[in-house]
């Protein structure tokens, strides 16, 4: 059984009180923006079935989010524009997107545990876990924010653009979904500068 609070209390017992864990969801789409929660805990949290939101089931994911808005100490959730993914590729407009989460007015984190094996430059000290959304409590609640966020939001733009069910595939590169590009051209919410198989614009037919 994984203990996904290891990672926080050690570094409470160093003295870190607001450690932030941070995570991005829609890197590998071709429609939409990318999006990243963090999340910080005091050092007596407890909720259970917090796990790596790829993992967990629509309905729970949806249930955990108000636990963990209940009792998180701080939450933010920020997204990064299509323009920040086109002029600063994709990985770099992730980590701006979590780096955003970190300069929230009020979040002010003494540590950051951040998913994944990449970073930027920070003033706050922080640790890269990778698979962390499945090892860190803190990680997991923002990869579970994050999921939940954004898939609203495409699902909101799927009710203008139903050809290509973002409302199942969230604007991953589902086969359906190249299928459909390909047959009605790109809307102003794909990403740009990613291979999608066409240039032409959307037109309904």
């Amino acid at each position: 059984m994984i203990d996904r609070l290891k990672i926080e209390r050690k570094l409470w017992a160093e003295g870190y009180e607001r450690v932030m864990g941070l995570d991005e969801v829609g890197r590998g789409c071709l429609a939409g923006p990318v999006v990243a929660a963090g999340v910080i805990f005091k050092s007596d949290i407890k909720i259970a079935g917090i796990k790596d939101s790829k993992k967990i089931s629509e309905r729970d994911r949806a249930e955990l989010e108000l636990e963990i808005k209940e009792k998180a100490l701080f939450y933010i959730i920020q997204e990064g524009s299509l323009k920040e993914i086109f002029d600063l590729n994709i990985l770099w407009a992730s980590i701006k997107t979590m780096q955003k989460c970190v300069e929230t007015e009020q979040a002010n984190p003494d540590y950051l545990l951040v998913d994944g094996n990449r970073f930027t430059a920070s003033l706050v000290p922080h640790t890269c876990v990778i698979k962390g959304d499945d090892k860190s409590i803190s990680i997991g609640a923002a990869s579970i924010l994050a999921k939940n966020y954004r898939d609203r939001y495409m699902k909101r733009l799927a009710n203008d653009f139903p050809e290509f069910k973002w409302e199942k595939n969230v604007g991953y590169p589902t086969p359906y979904h190249k299928k459909a590009i390909k047959e009605f051209g790109i809307t102003p919410h794909h990403r740009k500068g990613f291979n999608l198989g066409t240039e032409k614009a959307y037109k309904r037919t």
